[in-house]
């Protein structure tokens, strides 16, 4: 796996592929700075061996060039993060994107304008990415979050750097650290998914069953088991056409020696909002016209003695509906356990988007091991499959 250890950037044009997909406020300012902080390393790696750096992103879905989603809003920020003025080309292509790389001097960086400007862009149009190709002397892929779209940025471009191109240092973070869940693991290994649905998680599911000692099941999920089960559900959310795959999983796990945890208790509700009426009833007996939107007590004291004394954590999914302080309890002590478990030498992986919200918002994300930046990629990963951003630079 050839990284940017690899390689000395003296002199030479590093082709970066960075994630700065970031979030903007109605003036255009980016309101969360963590992606272009993720990146800083590679970037600054590239400049102290005396390289000058290309990056290249998207930013949210354009329909051809829109000027709410150019990268000029954020050349500030960029520049800001990383401690050096950045150069923006108006386009990422063509005239105006060579000439701005041509000139482009030992030290400096160089934004490209918005890829998806282009439709060409993620049909993984050959010629597109051959024209990127042209701009620099070495390609680096450092945005996971988008590893598992076969878009000519992220994957063609790199069959036109057959010996010069590597791993960014984030990237490289990234498949290390899953690897160090899926592959190189320190038992008793826990993995605690939630979120709304099972469909969605049924892949992850199956995949790291071989993998796992402990899986914690939470969130909306709970109530498909519990419905499968024979238990009451009440109004919770619940995915009847699942209830066969639900027992099938739990049958799967019992034969490969995995104990699978569902909560016993639940902080039900009388509506879906943070004034309803709330009371904490077992989770087989929840009355009609409620709803279970967080783990209760009981729950979260099986959850802690599990979490303490694993060795390797993987955390994908809230407990609750976080987003209501009124469900956010489960969560929010979920995330203490695992900080603390941590603390005690355990590792520690969190990823997928709700379950990175929530240990940013509740400021845990210091007392991870790892935080993923890619939520679909990562996915993707624990599902087995082989993201094709990675697979072009093994190639």
């Amino acid at each position: 796996m050839k990284t940017l250890k690899d390689f000395n950037f003296k002199d030479k044009k590093a082709l970066i592929r960075v994630d700065f997909n970031v979030p903007l406020d109605e003036n255009f300012n980016v309101t969360d700075t963590n992606r272009i902080e993720a990146a800083k390393p590679t970037i600054d790696k590239i400049l102290a061996d005396g390289g000058s750096v290309i990056l290249m992103s998207h930013l949210g879905r354009p329909k051809g060039k829109e000027e709410k989603y150019s990268l000029k809003h954020i050349v500030k920020t960029v520049s800001e993060v990383l401690g050096t003025n950045i150069e923006f080309a108006s386009d990422c292509r063509g005239e105006v994107a060579f000439n701005a790389a041509e000139n482009l001097k030992p030290g400096q960086v160089l934004l490209l304008e918005n890829l998806r400007f282009y439709p060409e862009e993620e049909a993984g149009d050959i010629d597109f990415a051959r024209e990127l190709s042209q701009l620099g002397d070495i390609y680096v892929n450092d945005a996971f979050g988008t590893a598992h779209r076969a878009h000519a940025s992220t994957t063609i471009v790199a069959q036109f750097f057959p010996s010069q191109k590597c791993f960014g240092l984030l990237l490289a973070k990234e498949i290390d650290s899953l690897n160090r869940v899926l592959n190189n693991s320190v038992k008793p290994v826990t993995a605690i998914l939630g979120g709304s649905k099972v469909s969605s998680k049924i892949t992850v599911i199956e995949n790291i069953l071989d993998k796992v000692d402990h899986m914690i099941i939470g969130g909306g999920m709970t109530f498909t088991f519990i419905k499968a089960l024979g238990g009451k559900v009440g109004d919770s959310i619940c995915e009847d056409d699942k209830l066969d795959l639900a027992l099938e999983i739990l049958h799967k796990a019992k034969l490969k020696n995995v104990h699978i945890h569902i909560p016993v208790d639940v902080v039900a509700a009388n509506a879906f909002s943070n004034d309803a009426e709330t009371q904490i009833v077992d989770v087989r007996e929840i009355p009609d016209g409620w709803q279970g939107l967080d783990a209760g007590p009981k729950s979260l004291e099986n959850f802690k003695k599990i979490i303490m004394d694993s060795k390797t954590i993987l955390w994908n999914g809230p407990l609750g509906v976080f987003e209501m302080e009124k469900f956010a309890h489960g969560t929010i002590t979920l995330g203490e356990y695992i900080a603390e478990s941590t603390a005690n030498g355990a590792f520690s992986l969190v990823g997928g988007g709700d379950s990175v919200s929530a240990v940013k918002q509740f400021g845990l994300e210091d007392k991870m091991s790892y935080v993923s930046t890619g939520g679909g990629a990562m996915l993707e990963m624990l599902e087995g499959k082989v993201l094709p951003g990675i697979q072009a630079i093994l190639d």
